[in-house]
Order: C-alpha cells, then sequence, then structure tokens
C-alpha cells in the first residue's frame, strides 16, 4: 500500500534521475568540502541529460524515463540488431514484423526509406508475392490519390486512398487523438473516431471526422442506452464530420462487445460517450436499434437523412456467410444501399480481448475482402458501394495488393500508432503505455507533444503514398485503383505461381446471384444465398 501511495504521489520511473540529482548534490558538497571532483562532474553531467531528456519534444521514451531512456537508443547506436531483437519486441504476439515497423518509424520521422543489399525475402519461399511491372511505366502527377464516396448524397467526401483506422478516445490518450487529428488535418485524409464517439479532442485540431457508431451509441444515446436521433442528428450535421459508419463488428474480437470499467470513465469520457461518470460504460454484443437486415437498411437510410446527407455505411468483420447474404439481399428488396462498407479483418488489433477471440473468431481480412466484393458484384450492387478495408495495412505495397482484390481505400491503426511512437509494449490495458499512446494517466501523455507526433502523422501518410505513387508508376497505370489482381503474383509451391486473380479472387460474373441458376458459381454461394433471408439474420 505505501508503494503505491508512493508511485502515486512520485512515478518510480524518475526515481533513476531523481538519485542522479541527490547524488550529484552530495558529491558537488563533498568535492567543496575538498573530496574529489569526479563525481560531481560525472553526475552532474547525468542530472543534465535529464532535465534535457524531460524538456525535449522528439521522444517520448526520454521524456517519461529521463536518463534511464537512453538505454534503449544506445543500443540502437551499438548494434541495429539489439535494436530489433530486443527493443523492437519480435515475439509471437507483435503484430507486425520488425522490417515493417522499422519501416514505419523512418517514413514518420522524414527519413530516407530506402534499403542497400536487394530484397530480405526468399523469393522461393511459398507464399511470397510480386508486383508485376510495366516496360513503359506511367508518369503520374500526383500521390494524393482519392476516391469519391457517396456520389448521390447531399454530401459526397473526396477520400484519400489511405486513412486513419478506428481508434477510441479513452483507448488512446488525449494527446494521441490530438495529435493523428492534426496529422489528418494537414494531410487532408480522414480519422476514424471509434466508437467512443467525437470528444473535444478531435475537434480541436479540425481534421475530418469518420463518426463511427457501435451498440452503445456513444454520443448519441439515451440514458437506457437506446439510439437517439437528436443527439445523433447534433453531432452528425458537424461540418467536421464527413462519413457515418455504423460498427457492427470489429475484426479483433468480433461478436464480444465490452466494458469500460468505472473507475477509467473520467469526466472527459463521460462526456464524448454521453455516459455517467465512474459507472460501468457497457458496449453491447448487438445493436438494439436495428434486428433484422431490412430494419438494418432502414436504420442506414434514416441516418443519412438526419445527418444531412452526408455518406453512411458500415463495418464489419465477416462471420456467418449467410448472415452478410441476407444483408445484401436486404439491399436488393429495400432498395436502400450503404455508400460504404468497411471490411475488418481478424488481425486487426485492440486494447484487450479473450486471446481465443483475438486468434480464433471472425474472418481474416483477405477472406473477408474477397466474399464482400464478390458478393456485391453477383447482386450487381458493386458500383454503387464503396468498400474500404482493415487488417495490418502498413506499407504502400499491402495498400495495392487490398486494392487489387476489391478494395476502394484502405485504414491503418497500428500503422499510424507507430508514427506516435508506439513501442509495441503491449501494456495498453495497463494504463503504463511507456510512450504516452494508450494511456490516460495525465503525466504519461504528456511525454506526448502534439504538434511533433502530428508531424510525423502527416510525414507518414505522404511518405506511404508516394511510394504507392511509385508502384503504380511501375505497373504503367494512373491510380491504385487500376491495379487488379492480374498485377499481384503469388508463388503457390516450389516450382509453380500464379496471379491473385487465379490464386484467391475468382470474380464471380455481375448479377449472377440474381438469376435461378447458380451452378457454376463457387460452393459458399451455391449452398448459403439461398438460404439467406433478408427479413431475418437467421438461416431460412
Amino acid at each position: 500500500m505505501l508503494l503505491k501511495l508512493l508511485h502515486f504521489v512520485y512515478p518510480m520511473r524518475y526515481l533513476a534521475f531523481t538519485l542522479i540529482v541527490l547524488g550529484f548534490l552530495f558529491s558537488a558538497v563533498w568535492w567543496a568540502g575538498g573530496g574529489h571532483f569526479a563525481p560531481a562532474l560525472v553526475l552532474g553531467y547525468l542530472s543534465a541529460v535529464g532535465v534535457h531528456d524531460l524538456l525535449q519534444s522528439k521522444r517520448s521514451i526520454l521524456r517519461n524515463y529521463p536518463v534511464i531512456g537512453h538505454l534503449r537508443f544506445m543500443l540502437e547506436f551499438i548494434r541495429p540488431e539489439i535494436r530489433q531483437y530486443f527493443i523492437e519486441s519480435d515475439n509471437e504476439a507483435a503484430p507486425f514484423s520488425r522490417a515493417q515497423r522499422s519501416l514505419v518509424y523512418q517514413r514518420a520521422k522524414g527519413d530516407s526509406d530506402k534499403h542497400p543489399f536487394g530484397s530480405q525475402r526468399d523469393a522461393y519461399a511459398k507464399g511470397h508475392e510480386w508486383m508485376t511491372h510495366s516496360v513503359a511505366p506511367s508518369t503520374v502527377a500526383s500521390h494524393d490519390f482519392r476516391i469519391i464516396i457517396g456520389p448521390d448524397t447531399a454530401q459526397p467526401y473526396s477520400a484519400s486512398v489511405f486513412n486513419i483506422s478506428a481508434m477510441s478516445f479513452g483507448a488512446l490518450s488525449a494527446n494521441a487523438i490530438q495529435a493523428l487529428n492534426a496529422g489528418a488535418k494537414r494531410g487532408g485524409f480522414a480519422h476514424d473516431t471509434g466508437e467512443g464517439s467525437i470528444s473535444v479532442h478531435h475537434r480541436k485540431h479540425g481534421g475530418d471526422l469518420i463518426w463511427e457508431l457501435g451498440s452503445g451509441y456513444f454520443g448519441c444515446r439515451n440514458d437506457d442506452g437506446t439510439f437517439s436521433a437528436d443527439k445523433f442528428k447534433a453531432n452528425a450535421c458537424d461540418p467536421q464530420v464527413k462519413l457515418i459508419e455504423i460498427k457492427l463488428s470489429q475484426g479483433a474480437k468480433p461478436g464480444h462487445g465490452g466494458v469500460l470499467p468505472g473507475p477509467k470513465v473520467t469526466a472527459e469520457i463521460a462526456e464524448a460517450r454521453g455516459v455517467p461518470m465512474g459507472v460501468d460504460c457497457v458496449s453491447p454484443a448487438a445493436h438494439s436499434a436495428f434486428g433484422t437486415p431490412v430494419e438494418m437498411m432502414h436504420f442506414i437510410a434514416r441516418l443519412r437523412e438526419l445527418s444531412g446527407g452526408k455518406p453512411t455505411g458500415f463495418k464489419l468483420c465477416i462471420g456467418h456467410p449467410w448472415e452478410w447474404f441476407a444483408m445484401v439481399k436486404a439491399m436488393v428488396q429495400t432498395g436502400i444501399t450503404p455508400d460504404f462498407i468497411v471490411v475488418d479483418g481478424t488481425e486487426g488489433g485492440t486494447g484487450a480481448a479473450p486471446l481465443e477471440f483475438i486468434d480464433h473468431v471472425g474472418t481474416p481480412l483477405q477472406e473477408g475482402l474477397i466474399l464482400v466484393h464478390n458478393t456485391l458484384r453477383g447482386a450487381g450492387l458493386r458500383d454503387r458501394i464503396k468498400i474500404g478495408c482493415a487488417g495490418k495495412v502498413i506499407n504502400a505495397f499491402d495498400v495495392a495488393r487490398l486494392m487489387a482484390l476489391g478494395a476502394d481505400w484502405c485504414n491503418s491503426a497500428r500503422g499510424f500508432m507507430f508514427a506516435l511512437g508506439c513501442l509495441q509494449a503491449q501494456t495498453c490495458h495497463t494504463g503504463n503505455c511507456p510512450t504516452g499512446v494508450a494511456t490516460q494517466d495525465g503525466l504519461r501523455q504528456q511525454a506526448l507533444v502534439v504538434p511533433d507526433k502530428a508531424e510525423r502523422v502527416f510525414h507518414f501518410h505522404q511518405q506511404t503514398l508516394h511510394a504507392l505513387q511509385e508502384l503504380v508508376q511501375a505497373a504503367g497505370v494512373q491510380h491504385p485503383n487500376e491495379i487488379t489482381a492480374h498485377h499481384i503474383v503469388r508463388r503457390t509451391g516450389d516450382h509453380t505461381v500464379a496471379s491473385l486473380a487465379q490464386a484467391l479472387l475468382n470474380e464471380i460474373p455481375v448479377g449472377s446471384l440474381m438469376g435461378e441458376d447458380l451452378d457454376d458459381l463457387p460452393l459458399l454461394y451455391r449452398h448459403h444465398w439461398a438460404q439467406a433471408r433478408a427479413e431475418s439474420f437467421a438461416l431460412a
């Protein structure tokens, strides 16, 4: 108990710096009394280093861990491999490889992302993929690749093909939210709020927002947790909000819901979510505003109307295929279509979830994206609905590959977290994030200096799109949406290769699900399409 009280009054991570300062004062007195000068000089230098660490703004680690934080950077300087194997953790739970994380850090800092000595991948390993290139490369004037979402709505949105994926205030710190939004504002790309709603920190810098509505209806809920049209309209009509996104499920824990314990519901979180301070904040596993696919389509139309005609869609991780087919049948039956659908892969991240859900529940992004793209083609709806995707999207090849498989744009969460300085310490659920990214500790998050990290967010986005521009030019096309599954080749065996069009995509004909004969379609469609019903998520 005494140790906890001491930690609350004075963070123990400053203990080493405090002891150094006290040692310097003691040695200075000793030196003045005739003792040796060396201890005073050494400890005086270390004290000055610690003061500089606290005042500088570039490195969050040093602001939170003065003096001792230099051990990390000493290892980097002495041997890059030590950094890779011990500092940038590479255990089984790590979401990205060392090379990928290093790439984000370089691009976020504005450093060169060029590497010597050729490929670090085994070109003959099964599963290796590459993009075919043209002997007549194109010239593309700008890396600012955009698509129009909701072209037939009253307020269509010109979106970047690379945006910030859903991360809520509460999961991320106030400073992290501000830095992400300020970077999005400067770069002209979108920032998804996550289901924690729109906080004052999202509004401060004016970056474009995608407002995500989860089953808790945070920011637009009545006292009993049901949907409030009046509160929704008040937030949705804010010019900063560009898209409305209903969250059906999250890739890292689909079908699970969640609880933010009362002690973590601060005044700011309570205000943003519209819940009582200090009381458990429950996000149910299912929505209460609709119970059938048809009702869901009418809810989408209602939100679009209440928001003043802003593009409205939904996000999901694919689960039972017949439930997804039922949604598509409801679109056909009602004539109401979402303006966009975001496919979240099970490899997506979260601050905390049961291990079984993280590893074994939900469909991976590749398979989910292909199913959504193909089903909309088969129903004749693909041209009316844009598809976004999220799940371990980190570099320009990831974006190009997913667009080749059917996506119109990509979102990234952890990539932008790394740009903020995340070290993947995997302490998000404890509140002890060493870089101030995923914590509500007011002192820890002050280590994350908003202007500096907003610059890194901007640079990461820009350099990733510059790399995408180079890939587009190498392929001989003008826009990444012209890269098809025929441009990406996979090694399927020791001596065999196939394009993704042959190995994965296998596009079904446009309108093929609307006919009587499904015999020529893949088994999944033959088996479940006829059993799906617009009136219910259950099998017929």
